[in-house]
């Protein structure tokens, strides 16, 4: 039956624009030191977008990249999922323009609006999807963000965090032994409030107060959502590792969203997660959303660090408040970065990179 199969990645892709603001650029601008955003918060750079580059741009990319990994034809994508807080418009879905820029023609397309939590949010729909119909093969999920284009860069506590980017995954059957497992998600609406984009939607559409307040710039308290991370991270954990009937030495790979490098790791410690095993990567690209944790999994599978019938554990928490987790026996998908050009585009600012760096890092 259609609903027994096992469904898995079976190929990623990543993108990262080429132009980088490292935090010498950052630091003169919010008026703090390199030192002290690198001592806080662990990120040492960050990938922005061109001034003409949208959020499906840079998704389009990374779903090029993840069929090619996965050695599926974009027309044979039935199904395709973007998570995302940074939408190109607030409609119509920014999975509508990814699906014309790939030329998916053939498949349902729609956004996921989870915050950083987006991406597994967004895999269990498509998940479910797969499992509920015969009809649908395969299944594009991306997650991405382009927050340069909300930051007020004199504020220290976003322009020194959030950054662009985009990962994607092909899912699709895989044996018995592989695949999703234990989903679970969840959400606190009564912290809604504390880390936002406040203006542009239906409540305070854009105007000349809004525009003068900048309020269509990243507001986040900064305080209350270290403390949910704190707290929710290791619920994350160890409520996922009970659902498997499993303990922290029977999983390969941690790969978490990553809001800070500094606090990731610090926690990952008080867990007792060794360090090898806990996926970092925000020093080299700051907190790229919904992106972090696809690009995080697609970083532990390009270096190595993934064999086939690996066990991943997947902790995200995002915006909202959001949040959730999963198990995942890894199928040996590849992973493929996007080729990105040595130059910037027109009109861009920061310094141009030629690609993804190797170097480990973290988040937020």
């Amino acid at each position: 039956m259609t609903g027994e199969r096992r469904i898995g990645v079976l190929g990623m892709g990543t993108h990262l624009p080429p132009t980088v603001r490292t935090n010498t650029e950052v630091a003169e601008r919010a008026g703090v030191t390199s030192q002290w955003i690198s001592e806080r918060t662990g990120v040492l750079k960050r990938h922005v977008a061109g001034p003409h580059e949208a959020a499906s741009d840079l998704a389009a990319q990374a779903v090029r990249s993840a069929a090619e990994a996965a050695g599926v034809d974009v027309a044979d994508i039935g199904l395709l999922i973007c998570g995302t807080s940074t939408p190109d418009e607030l409609g119509p879905s920014t999975a509508c323009r990814i699906q014309t820029l790939v030329g998916a023609s053939g498949a349902v397309a729609l956004d996921v609006s989870a915050a950083c939590s987006g991406w597994l949010f967004a895999a269990k729909v498509a998940h479910d999807w797969l499992r509920g119909t015969d009809e649908i093969r395969y299944a594009a999920v991306v997650g991405v963000e382009v927050y340069s284009k909300f930051l007020d860069l004199a504020d220290r506590g976003t322009a020194v965090l959030f950054a662009d980017g985009a990962a994607a995954a092909v899912l699709g059957p895989v044996p018995a032994s592989q695949g999703f497992t234990h989903f679970s998600l969840g959400s606190d609406g009564t912290l809604a409030d504390r880390v936002l984009i406040p203006a542009g939607g239906s409540r305070f559409p854009a105007s000349a107060a809004t525009l003068a307040d900048r309020a269509h710039c990243i507001r986040m308290d900064g305080r209350t959502i270290g403390r949910f991370i704190t707290d929710v991270f290791p619920r994350l954990i160890t409520d996922a590792l009970d659902r498997g009937g499993l303990g922290i030495q029977d999983v390969d790979c941690v790969v978490a969203h990553q809001p800070n490098p500094v606090l990731l790791r610090r926690i990952g410690a008080d867990l007792g997660i060794p360090a090898d095993r806990l996926v970092v990567v925000g020093d080299e690209v700051g907190n790229i959303g919904a992106a972090s944790t696809p690009y995080a999994l697609a970083r532990a599978a390009a270096r190595g660090r993934l064999r086939p019938g690996d066990r991943v554990l997947l902790a995200v928490f995002g915006a909202g408040m959001t949040w959730g987790s999963a198990l995942l026996t890894w199928s040996g998908a590849r992973a493929v970065p996007s080729q990105t050009p040595t130059t910037p585009p027109p009109g861009a600012t920061g310094t141009p990179h030629a690609g993804p760096s190797e170097s480990e890092g973290a988040h937020r």
